[in-house]
């Protein structure tokens, strides 16, 4: 009989801080902040929302679904006749084989946007402070032709992991709080998290 081999089935999403998005109090949020217009670019990106096919392929599901939810053409086939972005066509500044073993960086996603079409804006967050991350993030979720990746790390959230990379879907003006779809779906389901962390 051979050994079991340990394995996980998601984790729980600690809250707080984060509110799980299918939760009442995230249908809540979704639905006031729909109404307040900082949901503009939602539909087109849950339409083509992924889970990355590595665990180490954030970075590159993010930039797939940013693509793909701009409806940039690829220019090239992915499947058949079919012209789409996939995390496997995204290797202009990396090699796929290094991302995968060791991650990505800011600076290769951002090299990875523009090669595959995106007009690029980088925002880091030592040269820019708070209040000018939520001013960029209240203009581009209040337009359906702009979306965010955002870098963070997963600690401040009490969530397990390092570095990760997440398109966000949306933004709650009253509640400051962003909504992070996180691309590892098999890890924490979409959530709203608070702009300001300690």
């Amino acid at each position: 009989m051979a050994a079991a081999v340990a394995s996980l089935y998601r984790r729980v999403l600690p809250s707080p801080p984060a509110v799980d998005f299918a939760s009442p109090e995230g249908k809540r949020l979704f639905a006031e902040a729909l109404s307040a217009g900082t949901m503009e670019g939602f539909f087109s990106l849950i339409s083509c929302f992924q889970t990355q096919s590595e665990p180490a392929f954030c970075g590159l599901a993010s930039l797939a679904v940013v693509l793909n939810a701009l409806a940039i053409d690829p220019g090239r086939r992915w499947k058949g006749p079919w012209r789409w972005f996939d995390e496997s066509m995204l290797d202009c500044c990396e090699l796929l084989d290094k991302v995968k073993a060791q991650g990505i960086t800011f600076g290769k996603v951002a090299c990875l946007a523009h090669c595959s079409g995106a007009k690029v804006q980088s925002f880091r967050a030592n040269r820019a402070t708070i209040n000018d991350f939520r001013s960029h993030l209240v203009r581009c979720v209040s337009s359906q032709d702009c979306h965010l990746i955002a870098s963070y790390h997963r600690k401040p959230l009490q969530q397990t992991g390092t570095g990760h990379f997440s398109p966000i879907g949306g933004y709650h003006a009253g509640q400051d709080m962003a909504l992070i779809f996180d691309g590892a779906r098999f890890k924490y389901p979409p959530h709203w998290v608070p702009l300001p962390l300690p």
